[in-house]
C-alpha cells in the first residue's frame, strides 16, 4: 500500500470508529506523518477503508524500508503502538466516556471500554484469532483448551539488545499505573494506547484495563494504584466482592499469593476478571459443609478436580468474614496423612485461589485451597504439574488454569502438527529432537486408539485435554477419592 493511502486511510479509520473527531483530521494526518519522519503527504483518494492489520503493515514495511525502525517483531510491535498512540484518546477522555456509559449500566460502560481496546489495537484481534481453541469433555464439565499464539516471543537481536540496556526501574513492573503512554522499550512493551479506569474497592484505589492477550472474553486485570506485593487476606476478599457489586456481569479472581501456586507478577497486587463462564463456575456443589456461626451463608465442596469450598450469601461482609475463617485455618492447617504441611523450616505452604461472583441475587466465592510444598521428585512443586506431564504443560497453574482454563505454550502448536505426521508415517519420535519428548506419551496414545489420517489430530486434543485434567487433579490438595474426602471434611470441621 502506497504510504499516502496508508496515512490517510488511518485518519479516516480513527474518525470512523470515533476515536478522533472530524475537526481532527489534518492534526491527525501530520501527527502520523510525524512518527513516520514523512514531510511530503500527498492526499490520496480511498474508496474504502482497508482493514486496520494492512494499514499497520503497510506503515510498518515503509518504516523498515525507510530506516525508521529495525525489521523484528519486538521493534515492529513498538513502532506500530507508537503510531495507534496517535489516535488513541487521551486517558480523561476515556474515563469521561467511560463513567458515562456506567451511569446507564455497568455493562455499557465495559463494552464501550472492550471495544474501544480493540480499535486502538491494544488488543490485537488479528492475533488471537490464530490461538488455537478446543473443548475437552471431562466429569468435571467441558474444560477449556487453548494455545495462546497472541504473545509474541522475543527474537535473537531483541533479546542481544535487552542484554546491552542500562536496567530501567521505570515502570517498575508490566501492570504499574505508569505504563498507561509509555513508549515501552525491547525488554518493556510499547503501551501509547493503553487507558485505565480508576475504580474504589474497598476504600483502595485500583485500575481497571484489559489484558492485551485475552485468554477468555473480556479479560480484564484489576490493578492497585501502589506497586504492594499481593496478599491474600479478608481485604482482598473485601476487594473482589466489592468488584463483582460494581460490575456483577463480571466474575474476578485472584492468584495466590505464594511462589509456585501463584501468578507471574506476585510483586503487585491485582485481580483478573472478565465476562466469561469458566467450567468451574457451572461445576455443582456435591458435598454440603456448614460453618459453626454462618447459618445465612450456604456451603459446600464443588465437584472439581481442584479442592474447592464454595460459599454463597446475600451480605457480602458475612461472606469475607467466612472466607478469612477458611483462610486462616487453611494457613495452619496441618495433616500429614494426606501430605500438607502448614510450614517446613519456617517457610509457610498453604494459601488460596479465590474468585468471586455475583450470581442469581447473591455474592459467592470459590476457594480453592494451595500448597507449595516441593519434594525430590517434584522439585517444582508436589501440587503442581509433575514430571509426566512437563511434556505438555510444566508452568504454573494460577488462577485462569484453575478455573478449567488450560493455557499452554506455544510450543505445542508446532510439536502436535510434527508428532501427527510421525504417528501416522511411522517415524521412530525419539530420533526428532523436537518431539522426542512426547514418546511415551504417543505411545499410550497410539496403544489405545486406531488411529489415521481422519482422527489423529482430533485424538491428540483429546488427550492434551486428559493430560490437562491430569494435572488439575495433581494440584488438588486432597485426593479425588472417598479417603481423600474424609480428609477434605476434616480441614473443614476445623474452621
Amino acid at each position: 500500500m502506497e504510504i499516502n493511502k496508508a496515512i490517510k486511510s488511518l485518519a479516516l479509520y480513527a474518525e470512523k470508529e470515533g476515536l478522533t473527531e472530524k475537526e481532527d483530521f489534518h492534526y491527525i494526518i501530520n501527527q502520523i506523518c510525524q512518527v513516520l519522519e514523512h514531510d511530503s503527504f500527498e492526499d490520496y483518494y480511498i474508496e474504502e477503508i482497508p482493514p486496520l492489520e494492512e494499514i499497520l503493515k503497510s506503515m510498518l514495511d515503509y518504516a523498515v524500508e525507510n530506516g525508521i525502525c529495525e525489521d523484528s517483531i519486538v521493534y515492529r510491535d513498538l513502532f506500530d503502538t507508537k503510531v495507534m498512540g496517535v489516535i488513541t484518546p487521551r486517558p480523561s477522555e476515556v474515563i469521561k466516556a467511560f463513567n458515562a456509559h456506567y451511569e446507564s449500566s455497568p455493562q455499557k460502560a465495559t463494552d464501550y471500554y472492550y471495544n474501544l481496546s480493540k480499535k486502538t489495537d491494544y488488543i490485537r484481534e488479528y492475533r488471537i484469532k490464530n490461538d488455537v481453541k478446543w473443548v475437552t469433555k471431562t466429569e468435571y464439565g467441558d474444560i477449556d483448551i487453548t494455545i495462546n499464539l497472541s504473545k509474541p516471543e522475543k527474537d535473537p537481536k531483541a533479546i542481544a539488545a535487552a542484554l546491552r540496556m542500562k536496567q530501567s526501574a521505570y515502570p517498575k513492573c508490566q501492570l504499574c499505573r505508569e505504563n498507561e503512554g509509555y513508549m515501552g522499550r525491547v525488554n518493556h512493551p510499547a503501551r501509547q494506547n493503553h487507558r485505565i479506569i480508576p475504580i474504589n474497592l474497598s476504600e483502595t484505589e485500583f485500575f481497571l484495563q484489559y489484558s492485551p492477550y485475552v485468554y477468555y472474553n473480556e479479560h480484564c486485570i484489576v490493578l492497585n494504584k501502589q506497586h504492594i506485593p499481593m496478599v491474600i487476606n479478608k481485604s482482598a476478599f473485601d476487594k473482589l466482592l466489592a468488584f463483582v457489586e460494581k460490575f456483577p456481569h463480571y466474575f474476578i479472581g485472584s492468584n495466590a499469593d505464594l511462589p509456585i501456586v501463584g501468578g507471574s507478577i506476585l510483586t503487585h497486587e491485582h485481580f483478573q476478571g472478565g465476562r466469561y463462564e469458566f467450567a468451574m463456575a457451572k461445576a455443582p456443589i456435591e458435598t454440603k459443609l456448614s460453618f459453626m456461626g454462618f447459618d445465612d451463608i450456604e456451603a459446600g465442596i464443588v465437584k472439581w478436580p481442584m479442592s474447592v469450598i464454595r460459599i454463597s450469601g446475600k451480605d457480602k461482609e458475612r461472606l469475607s468474614l467466612l472466607a478469612d475463617r477458611i483462610l486462616g485455618a487453611w494457613r495452619k492447617y496441618t495433616d500429614e496423612q494426606a501430605f500438607i504441611f502448614a510450614q517446613t523450616d519456617g517457610e509457610p505452604h498453604n494459601t488460596i485461589t479465590p474468585i468471586a461472583r455475583f450470581r442469581n441475587g447473591k455474592y459467592e466465592l470459590d476457594l480453592v485451597l494451595r500448597n507449595n510444598i516441593t519434594t525430590d521428585e517434584c522439585p517444582l512443586g508436589f501440587y503442581h504439574p509433575h514430571p509426566e506431564y512437563h511434556n505438555i504443560k510444566k508452568e504454573n497453574i494460577g488462577l485462569i488454569e484453575v478455573m478449567g482454563l488450560a493455557v499452554l505454550p506455544a510450543r505445542l502448536k508446532n510439536e502436535m502438527s510434527i508428532l501427527k505426521d510421525a504417528i501416522l508415517s511411522g517415524a521412530d519420535i525419539e530420533k526428532d529432537e523436537r518431539i522426542a519428548k512426547h514418546k511415551a506419551w504417543a505411545e499410550k496414545i497410539k496403544a489405545n486408539n486406531d488411529i489415521n489420517a481422519d482422527n489423529c489430530e482430533e485424538i491428540l486434543k483429546a488427550e492434551i485435554g486428559k493430560v490437562f485434567t491430569a494435572i488439575l487433579e495433581q494440584c488438588g490438595v486432597f485426593e479425588r477419592s472417598e479417603k481423600g474426602k474424609e480428609q477434605f471434611i476434616k480441614f473443614t470441621e476445623s474452621v
